[in-house]
């Protein structure tokens, strides 16, 4: 048994302000990302590998709000965070504040598995990447029209915009059992549009945005990560499953409804379990998301009732 999960982003997404053009980019963009990683695991390859695979391909596709298209801050520049984690050992790595490195995905796996450290940051983390061969590219490469548009109307003052406004902020994750039975959770995200103060959300903090163990599941986080950074989603997840006995559905359904809900806290996450099952939940008005297990088909959804 294998499969793999991922998303997109959670948040305020209505349909009006949805065009068929943009729902299929989006659909292709996620298609693209679980057949990549899903390809690894259908090989005989590590979820490690399957999750990097897919999140790598997130981060290349402008449409979603991680690598290339991630949103601006308010001085306009991208701050780029990630985070990985092998369920098998616990080993983990996160980069946060980094504006020159095109998959930060990457370089958070290369801290886990070449380096003494869990989380690195900012300057600090691109001389590590620089240690380690990493390409550099310029600032302009994140750039996307759209994405600075969005920022325009941060900083015009438009007060319709929700502060979850899915445009505005977004993360993108994947999990993944192996047929070796490993777990496996990554998230990648440029943040939240207009931020300041070099802000980190949820998506590099182990057990917030990202965390995997074999012995309950593996859980990548999108959302309002200032809230999910204090009800520690993702651990809080697993900790049910190894000390509630809860199974996956119920143990995400509690957090991702019960918890966050209760702290005004809007998102989902993305995760799966040591048997492959998966849960995809949500509190928001949608979320794009995909998965598969072995032997099934392709599931890829944005909105609840589909």
């Amino acid at each position: 048994m294998f499969g793999l999960a991922l998303h997109g982003g959670a948040g305020t997404l209505p349909r009006s302000e949805m065009s068929s053009e943009q729902e299929a980019r989006y659909r292709a963009g996620l298609s693209v990302a679980l057949s990549a990683g899903y390809a690894v695991l259908e090989a005989g390859g590590t979820s490690l590998d399957a999750v990097s695979r897919a999140i790598i391909q997130l981060e290349d596709d402008p449409s979603f709000n991680a690598g290339r298209g991630a949103v601006f801050t308010l001085d306009g520049r991208n701050e780029l965070d990630a985070s990985i984690m092998d369920g098998s050992t616990l080993r983990a790595g996160a980069v946060c504040g980094l504006t020159l490195i095109k998959n930060p995905i990457s370089l958070a796996r290369t801290v886990m598995e070449q380096s003494d450290y869990v989380l690195l940051s900012g300057v600090g983390a691109e001389d590590f990447a620089a240690d380690h061969g990493f390409e550099f590219v310029p600032g302009s490469y994140f750039y996307t029209p759209a994405r600075w548009r969005q920022l325009e109307r941060i900083r015009s003052g438009d007060t319709s915009l929700s502060a979850l406004t899915i445009s505005h902020i977004g993360t993108v994750g994947a999990v993944a059992l192996d047929s070796h039975g490993r777990l496996a959770a990554g998230t990648s995200t440029g943040g939240m549009t207009g931020k300041r103060y070099s802000r980190i959300g949820d998506s590099p903090i182990i057990g917030a945005g990202t965390y995997a163990d074999d012995r309950s599941c593996a859980v990548s986080a999108t959302g309002h990560g200032e809230i999910f950074i204090r009800a520690a989603v993702a651990h809080d997840i697993s900790a049910r499953m190894r000390y509630g006995g809860r199974d996956l559905a119920t143990a995400v359904r509690e957090v991702v409804l019960g918890e966050l809900t209760a702290l005004n806290g809007e998102g989902g996450v993305v995760a799966i379990d040591r048997h492959g099952e998966i849960a995809m939940e949500f509190n928001s008005e949608g979320m794009f998301r995909a998965g598969r297990k072995a032997g099934g088909v392709p599931e890829i959804y944005i909105y609840r009732a589909e």
